[in-house]
Order: C-alpha cells, then sequence, then structure tokens
C-alpha cells in the first residue's frame, strides 16, 4: 500500500500507517504468544504448585479463561479479513487487566506471572510506540494500586484476612497484598520496562518510516525518465517532505570545471512542479559550492541575526564561523531560511542540493542527518542514470558514425560508380555502339545496393518483438528474403506457442537476419532454412545453406572459433548475450551449417 511522502513524514516523528495485513499479522503473532503463555503458565504450575499463594479454584479458572480468550481470538483473526482498531484497543485492555487480576494470587516479580505485565507492554510496543507503552506501562501501575486500595482497605476492611480466605481459599494476609514497598517496586518495574520497550519500538519506527521514504524516492528515479525527469520527481518529493518553497541544485564538473544549476519552485494552486536548468558561470561555482562549512548545513536569518547548524561527513557538529557566504547567497536567492547538503559523484561531479524556506517538526540536528543520508543513498542512483544517459549518447553517436561509413562505402561510391558508367553509355549511345550488356550490369548493380540499403533500415529499425509475434515475424522475415534475393528459402518450426523472454525474442531475430545477409552476400547459395525449435530445456535454432561454406572445414563451437578467429563474429557476439552456444559446421563447397542452443531458464547477462 502507498502512501503520500508528507504522510511518511508525519509517521517518522510520530506513528506510520501499517498496512493492512501487517496489522492482522502482527494480531496473529500477538494471538499465538497469548495462548503459549497461558498453557506454559498452567504448566509451571501443576509442576510447582507453590507458585500460587493457594490451590484457589478462582486462580485455575482464570488462567483457563485466558487461555480460551487467546484461542478465540486466534479464531476471529482468521475468520476477519483485518483487525480494526476498536478491536486492537478492546484486546489491549484485556491484555492490561489480567496480569492485574493475577497479581493477587502471585508474589510480584519473583513469580513466573510477572511475564504477564512484561507480556502487555510488548505487545503496545509492537502495535504503536513509545507513548502507547508508557500508558500500557501507566494504566498497570495505575490499576495495581487501585486493587491494593479498594479490594484490601475498602473492600475487605478489618475482617479482609478471613473474608479473602473464605472467598479464594488463599492463606494469605492484608499486609501481603497492600504492602506498599511491594506494589512501590513494580510500579518501577513497569514503568522502566515500558519506558525502554517504547523506546526501542519507537526507534524501530523511525528506521521503518526511513527506509519507506528512502524506498519512495528511489522508484521515482527510472532511466526512461531521463536525467531531467528523475530530478524532478526526487525533488517534487523533497520539497512535500520539508515543505520548502523552492528546491535547488548546482553541481560542477571535475575535470572540465563546467557548472550547471537547476531550480524547482513550489507550485501555486493545480499547477504541476517542473524542474528548469539555469544559466551559470564560474562566479556562481564559488558562491554556491565553496563558501560553506560542512557536508550539511542550516542557517535561518531574522532581525536577531544567523542562526546555524552545520554537520561533517560523520554527523558530528562543526562550527560555522564565515557567515559572508549566507549574506551573499540571501541577495542572489533570498530566502528566510536554508538547507543545504553536498554530493560527490565518483570523481566526475561534486555539488549541493539548496532547500529554502523549509519546515519541519522534529529534532533540527536529527532531521539534517537524515537528509544527509537520504542524498548518500539516492545520489548514486541519480548518477547511474546520467552514466547511463552518456553511454546512450555515446553509442547512438558511435551508431550514426557507423552507417555513415556504410553508406560512403556502399550506397556513395557504388552511385558514383553508376554515374561515371551512365555517363561511358551516354557516349557510347551517341557513337551508336550497343549498350545493353551494360544497362544490365547497372541494373544488377542497383539492385545489389537497393538490398544493401534496406538491409541497413532494417538494422536501424527499433524490434518489438515477443513470444507471442516471433514465429509470425520470422516467417515474414524468411519470404522476404526469399522475393528480394530470389534465393529458395524456407522457415520450418513445430511450436506452436512460446514462452520466451523478450529479449531472447529480440536477439533470435537478430540473429536470423544477420545469417540471411551473410547468405546473400557471401554464400553464393540458392536454397537456405531456418529451425527453430525446442530441445528438452533449451530452444534450438538452426541456419542451413547450400553455398560455398566458410573459410575452414569441421565442427566448431564457441571457444574454438574465438581461439582461432574464425566464424561469424556478429552472431558470436548476440548468442552470447543470451547466454547461448554456437556451434558452426563448414562443408568447403557443400554449405553451412549454424546451430545456436539457448537455455530455457538460464541467468541473462546484464546488458544496458
Amino acid at each position: 500500500m502507498h502512501y503520500r511522502i508528507d504522510r511518511y513524514r508525519q509517521s517518522w516523528r510520530m506513528r506510520i500507517p501499517q498496512d493492512p495485513s501487517e496489522t492482522r499479522r502482527i494480531e496473529r503473532w500477538l494471538a499465538t504468544a497469548r495462548v503459549f503463555l497461558a498453557v506454559s503458565t498452567l504448566v509451571a504450575i501443576r509442576m510447582d504448585p507453590t507458585e500460587l499463594l493457594g490451590h484457589s479454584w478462582a486462580a485455575y479458572g482464570l488462567f483457563v479463561f485466558y487461555m480460551a480468550n487467546g484461542i478465540l481470538i486466534m479464531m476471529l483473526l482468521r475468520r476477519r479479513e483485518q483487525s480494526t482498531a476498536a478491536f486492537r484497543v478492546l484486546v489491549h485492555a484485556g491484555d492490561i487487566a489480567w496480569p492485574a487480576l493475577i497479581s493477587i494470587f502471585a508474589e510480584g516479580p519473583r513469580t513466573p506471572f510477572f511475564l504477564f505485565f512484561f507480556f502487555a507492554l510488548a505487545a503496545a510496543a509492537y502495535r504503536w510506540g513509545l507513548w502507547e507503552t508508557l500508558g500500557t506501562a501507566a494504566a498497570e501501575v495505575a490499576l495495581l494500586w487501585f486493587e491494593s486500595l479498594v479490594i484490601v482497605h475498602i473492600w475487605l476492611g478489618a475482617g479482609g484476612s478471613q473474608r479473602l480466605r473464605a472467598l479464594t481459599g488463599l492463606n494469605v494476609s492484608i499486609r501481603d497484598l497492600g504492602d506498599p514497598q511491594r506494589l512501590f517496586m513494580l510500579s518501577i518495574y513497569l514503568l522502566v520496562m515500558g519506558l525502554l520497550l517504547g523506546y526501542l519500538a519507537e526507534q524501530q519506527k523511525h528506521l521503518r518510516a526511513e527506509k519507506a521514504l528512502v524506498t519512495g524516492i528511489l522508484s521515482r528515479v527510472r532511466v526512461e525518465a531521463g536525467l531531467t525527469g528523475t530530478i524532478e520527481q526526487i525533488f517534487n518529493e523533497i520539497m512535500s517532505m520539508y515543505g520548502a518553497s523552492r528546491v535547488m541544485i548546482t553541481s560542477q564538473e571535475t575535470h572540465s570545471h563546467r557548472v550547471f544549476a537547476g531550480e524547482m519552485n513550489k507550485p501555486t494552486g493545480d499547477a504541476r512542479p517542473e524542474f528548469r536548468w539555469l544559466e551559470s558561470g564560474m562566479r556562481d561555482a564559488k558562491a554556491y559550492l565553496e563558501n560553506f562549512a560542512g557536508e550539511v548545513c542550516y542557517a535561518s536569518a531574522d532581525r536577531s541575526g544567523w542562526t546555524t547548524l552545520a554537520l561533517d561527513d560523520s554527523g558530528h557538529q562543526v562550527p560555522l564561523s564565515n557567515l559572508a557566504p549566507l549574506a551573499q547567497l540571501r541577495q542572489a536567492q533570498p530566502f528566510d531560511s536554508l538547507v543545504t547538503v553536498a554530493f560527490l559523484f565518483g570523481g566526475d561531479w561534486r555539488g549541493r542540493v539548496f532547500l529554502f524556506n523549509p519546515s519541519w517538526r522534529g529534532e533540527r540536528q536529527e532531521e539534517l542527518r537524515f537528509l544527509q543520508d537520504l542524498v548518500r543513498q539516492v545520489g548514486p542512483a541519480v548518477y547511474n542514470v546520467y552514466l547511463l544517459h552518456r553511454l546512450r549518447r555515446r553509442a547512438s553517436a558511435a551508431e550514426r558514425a557507423r552507417f555513415a561509413r556504410e553508406l560512403h562505402d556502399g550506397a556513395v561510391q557504388s552511385l558514383i560508380a553508376v554515374e561515371m558508367q551512365v555517363d561511358v553509355l551516354r557516349r557510347q549511345a551517341e557513337a551508336n555502339q550497343p549498350i545493353g550488356g551494360e544497362l544490365e550490369r547497372i541494373q544488377s548493380l542497383l539492385r545489389e545496393e537497393v538490398l544493401k540499403l534496406r538491409e541497413l533500415m532494417q538494422q536501424m529499425k527499433a524490434i518489438d518483438v515477443d513470444s507471442q509475434r516471433l514465429l509470425g515475424v520470422l516467417k515474414d522475415t524468411v519470404e522476404r528474403f526469399q522475393r528480394e534475393t530470389g534465393i529458395t528459402a524456407r522457415f520450418v518450426t513445430d511450436l506452436d506457442e512460446l514462452d520466451m523472454p523478450q529479449r531472447v525474442c529480440r536477439e533470435i531475430l537478430r540473429i536470423v537476419q544477420e545469417g540471411l545477409v551473410n547468405v546473400r552476400k557471401h554464400s553464393g547459395a540458392r536454397h537456405a532454412l531456418v529451425r527453430l525449435a525446442s530441445v528438452g530445456d533449451k530452444w534450438s535454432l538452426t541456419l542451413e545453406d547450400d553455398g560455398k561454406g566458410l573459410s575452414f572445414s569441421g565442427r566448431y563451437n564457441t571457444e574454438q572459433m574465438e581461439e582461432a578467429g574464425k566464424g561469424p563474429m556478429i552472431i558470436r557476439e548476440r548468442v552470447s548475450l543470451i547466454a547461448g552456444e554456437l556451434t558452426v559446421e563448414s562443408n568447403p563447397g557443400q554449405g553451412t551449417r549454424l546451430e545456436i542452443m539457448v537455455p530455457r531458464n538460464g541467468d541473462l547477462p546484464h546488458a544496458f
């Protein structure tokens, strides 16, 4: 279940809303522990009856009732889909009242019955937090003192010992039940344990809330959104979490010293906040990057002066004596209060994030430490988006350069040759010489270049194919190859359905396309066959032709071809991307056979 980031922030300092399924799971574990505690207590009494102050039927009846109550709660939780707040409060009230009742038959913390007090405190801590646990401890203490006052001193009166002995069968005196020292020590035990358990529960809930915050922000890091879109999503969450009026980032490339800055302002009305890059120069680098003490810094200004707090990279407070940079920044970017945190991405980028006019509820130093940890955890993910974006740009540039070379060395050179031959034909026509043979040669050359351009366009085209479309696309590819080249080609398969991952589908199609291109360019074949089948726990792809074969004779696997530097290199690379095995069988003058085996459930190598 997803919650808004501002709700996370409230829960971080107060109480985080729990998922209904998690709440139900907690209640089921508590119900199981309640029944186990009751059964264990009955066994302990059976083994040592002196644990009770007497053999009263009332004491045994209370234990049996408590165990039956626990079983009933377990049955209700199994039948109900969710646990309501009223149901939990009612069950918890019973857990508080039960130790007070059983304390009549026990002797304080020296008996195993003291575990019932501890269970009530632990249940409050597990369900809620600090204040609820302290409230449970205070309620238990109040019940004990009320029990001592009402039952012993008021209801039983002067003949209390005989009356209590007649009602319960206990051989006990009023002094034992109403001993102030005993009650005082038990009260101290309960309050101290409530404080410790509540504190631990509160810390655990803080950690869970902070984890939810970081996870929610990390989910905003999306490669498809790009660097700008990712920063926009993250800044939107941070602005909502801290209530800032504006968020700004300033970064500098280490090698070129170029400075980049961008900002996002709090939207008005229902407008969507947008991140925009700013014009920035070298003078901005010093104002925004170099003049702040510590890794994270808070500053606010009023009529009495500046209030500052700075922490180093380990979270310890450092002095902030030079206030001139803050005044300089306030002139360039007006603000009443400011939080800034530094970041460093690898060895390439360094910079700072600025939150203008933030508002928060928690302790200031703790808030700064969390913001520091947040940037440290989210920063590498943003840096990965930047690196991937840069890698894609470089890959696109390299691909464009490759296509430019292909066009220059192929189509452009061929067109120049055709232009020269046409000029020769024009002169032959003027001299009344036969030109039929030259025209046929030019036509063949143009047909060859058309095929090359189509293949190049096919390589440039993005492939969107999955297991449902793969068989049809392969069949169309083979049939088009036959129409365009005149080489007889067939696609054969015994598969009706595929459960192949989309990435494997794309590589299979690329392998078939590359193999058919090789058949047309190099083999001189008249027939070609493409077969896709399933063999055990692998897929089998086979490409055969009856051409002149490769430059070697025999059967080679991938390792042997790499060692000898033989075989189709592009197909080898594509097969390795899908963790496949390539085997090439070449018979000079008789043809070539390529067999690719791809595991169904193999772990695919990571690729961008």
